[in-house]
């Protein structure tokens, strides 16, 4: 019973990834600014979430830190991976390398969060643990829906779409399990691990979602979708604070 924040928090992702199975098909149109949206509520996420988060838990030295090696790791994973070129048809096609480092961003975004779950779960008994997890939790529903959606973008079939987000939401849960056993011992962990975050989500938002959705005469259309994304994850950030 003590464990239960732990996993309704982490299945709150696939809550949220559950409407992508009503999606049939997307636009090449669509798929530029559902991109650009993407990347919009990723920047915030970072921006307004992950990095004053990490700011608050410790100091400027652990961000920094945290936000560089986040996108050198980032970084290195994505100069040994084969870099499929983008196919500007009318159809989404898959890129393979864009796919796979999203995949990263979002399970690294989600271990110190799960981390905090598991910590707060274990020192707060049932009142802190379950507040924290009750925010968390929220924020997984439209972390899952966004993971999916993107999938979805890039060619994958939505149930495929649902089941990989769904996995984001069993390493959260992994994260939170570890962190409510192991305790203190990861407590430090936190703050740097939320830099990390941020910098491997900045990273994969300026060097593949941005140029992904401004490479077919669309770029308008994105921009404002870029924009209006930051904006929904800055109101989701305060609506659910």
């Amino acid at each position: 019973m003590l464990l239960l924040p732990i996993f309704i928090s982490s299945l709150c992702t696939s809550l949220g990834a559950l409407p992508i199975l009503l999606v049939k098909n997307v636009s090449h149109k669509s798929k530029d600014t559902l991109l650009a949206y993407t990347a919009g509520i990723m920047v915030a996420a970072s921006a307004y979430g992950l990095i004053p988060s990490a700011l608050k838990l410790s100091n400027m030295v652990v961000l920094v830190s945290g936000i560089l090696v986040g996108t050198f790791v980032l970084t290195l994973i994505e100069s040994l991976l084969p870099h499929i070129d983008l196919d500007h048809s009318n159809q989404p096609s898959g890129n393979s390398t864009v796919i796979l480092l999203f995949l990263i961003a979002m399970s690294i975004h989600n271990l110190p969060e799960g981390l905090s779950v598991g910590i707060s779960t274990l020192n707060g008994a049932n009142s802190i643990g379950s507040l924290v997890a009750f925010a968390i939790g929220l924020q997984n529903v439209p972390d899952g829906f966004l993971v999916a959606l993107f999938l979805v973008t890039q060619g994958i079939r939505p149930i495929n779409a649902f089941l990989l987000s769904s996995l984001t939401g069993l390493i959260e849960m992994c994260a939170g399990l570890v962190g409510f056993i192991f305790g203190g011992a990861f407590e430090n962990i936190v703050p740097f691990g939320l830099a990390f975050a941020a910098g491997a989500m900045l990273f994969v938002v300026y060097k593949e979602l941005i140029p992904e959705s401004h490479g077919d005469g669309n770029e308008r259309t994105a921009t404002w979708a870029f924009i209006i994304g930051f904006i929904t994850m800055i109101l989701l950030t305060e609506w659910f604070r």
